[in-house]
């Protein structure tokens, strides 16, 4: 049995065609403008939101600071079913805030530090406790994750928009055809199919 050649020609849509109609042309730029929007707007926004990434995180570096804190009461034994996570508990303690004001609250401190003991707390603008600010290895992290997610949903949009496009121009295609073979069908007076 003789096998069938299958020959792809590429480009066909950009080449002189007698066979190639206005929705064919019409698909393919909308085929190039999408990829090139795409691309490009994918690239505008992982920047974007990697740029308003390292903003928020250096927004929390200049607003939080590491200060002393107090233990006010013994603090107790660790939890049994907190074996494996973090070994530190919750215990009251005293600060003083950058504008001078005293604070206490629940903050986590060793097992078992005494009354007296000084642990160094984080605290925000308003001098309340916060939590640490980020690593420069987390702040890449944050960066590179959010910027490549941004990226390819926007890229996703323009291509899905790309997409939905090309179904309507088969759509019309089709019709297009339908006519023609009815027109052609019906004008020796026979039916094909």
């Amino acid at each position: 049995m003789k096998k069938s050649e299958h020959v792809t020609v590429r480009w066909w849509r950009w080449r002189r065609n007698p066979l190639k109609r206005r929705v064919d042309v019409v698909e393919a730029w909308v085929v190039l403008a999408g990829w090139v929007l795409a691309l490009l707007g994918g690239a505008f926004a992982g920047l974007a939101a990697s740029g308003a990434v390292e903003r928020a995180v250096e927004r929390q570096r200049a607003e939080s600071r590491q200060v002393p804190a107090v233990v006010v009461e013994d603090a107790p034994a660790p939890y049994p079913a907190r074996a494996a996570s973090d070994h530190r508990v919750w215990g009251e303690v005293r600060w003083t805030a950058p504008d001078g004001s005293t604070h206490r609250e629940e903050a986590r401190v060793p097992p078992r530090a005494p009354a007296g003991t000084t642990i160094p707390v984080w605290v925000n603008s308003s001098g309340d406790i916060t939590s640490p600010p980020v690593t420069a290895g987390e702040a890449w992290l944050h960066m590179a994750l959010g910027g490549g997610l941004a990226g390819a949903f926007a890229g996703g949009i323009v291509l899905g928009a790309v997409g939905l496009t090309r179904l309507s121009l088969d759509r019309r295609r089709m019709t297009q055809w339908d006519a023609e073979w009815e027109r052609i069908d019906t004008r020796r007076g026979w039916k094909t199919g």
